[in-house]
């Protein structure tokens, strides 16, 4: 059931060109699935009229919060990162379709890069609550872009690759070490297109199960407006409806 409701910010966390923002609500929270977004609204910026998809970073249900861990790529979210604490801010949620739940006994890796990693943390932690510890791989331009590191760490064993070899292994995730060394049963991946495609080509070499959260331009939500339209081995479809997570084999990449 979706909700569209008022959020006060509690606890903004600045990390430069990011922040992470705690938002509750005076309501229960609907039901959430790791891998949803949502729409937030974004009062006082005269140049942004849409609402902007936010992947869901976190959730806790006895306290009514939802965190958006939100980089600043435009004027929508430059404007939405300069919020202060007690504001409102104005969400629908929960959209999409989340992360399909791997079997308990299943080798799980989830591979996030840049700010791709938002919505991993709140599948690890359902993982881990399920009695699933995953691994995880993170990957940045640079340590900088390795955010809350340390709180990802708790969830399972965690591998990072760094283009300028800042921190752990230099080069793209594709290129980790981790790949020659452990094998999986079930990969799911958040990031950039071009790095959640080279990671598609790379495990369907190995022929492993795989999901991937895209993050195509979208303005409603709800698959009315058509901007999102990816291309899959069942013909267009919409992005924010049918996905944003899908299985790579439906993809044509």
């Amino acid at each position: 059931m979706k909700q569209i409701t008022d959020f006060k910010l509690i606890q903004k966390q600045d990390f430069g060109r990011s922040v992470l923002l705690r938002l509750r609500s005076e309501q229960p929270l609907p039901d959430m699935v790791p891998g949803q977004f949502v729409q937030v609204r974004v009062d006082g910026s005269p140049s942004t009229y849409l609402r902007r998809p936010i992947s869901i970073h976190d959730v806790d249900f006895q306290r009514n919060e939802v965190s958006l861990l939100v980089q600043q790529v435009g004027e929508g979210t430059r404007h939405l990162a300069q919020a202060g604490e007690g504001d409102l801010i104005n969400m629908v949620l929960p959209l999409g379709n989340g992360f399909s739940m791997p079997e308990k006994t299943d080798k799980v890796l989830l591979v996030g890069g840049g700010i791709g990693i938002a919505p991993l943390y709140y599948f690890a932690k359902v993982l881990l609550g399920k009695g699933i510890r995953p691994t995880l791989l993170l990957g940045g331009k640079s340590q900088t872009d390795l955010i809350r590191l340390e709180d990802y760490q708790q969830f399972g064993e965690t591998f990072v690759t760094t283009e300028d070899g800042s921190l752990g292994e230099k080069g793209f995730v594709t290129m980790h070490s981790i790949w020659q060394k452990h094998s999986f049963d079930k990969i799911y991946v958040c990031g950039p297109k071009p790095m959640m495609r080279a990671v598609a080509k790379l495990v369907a070499e190995k022929d492993v199960w795989c999901e991937v959260s895209l993050e195509n331009l979208m303005a409603c939500g709800l698959g009315a407006c058509l901007c999102c339209v990816e291309d899959t081995v069942d013909g267009n479809v919409c992005v924010c409806k049918e996905g944003p997570v899908f299985n790579t084999r439906r993809l044509k990449w």
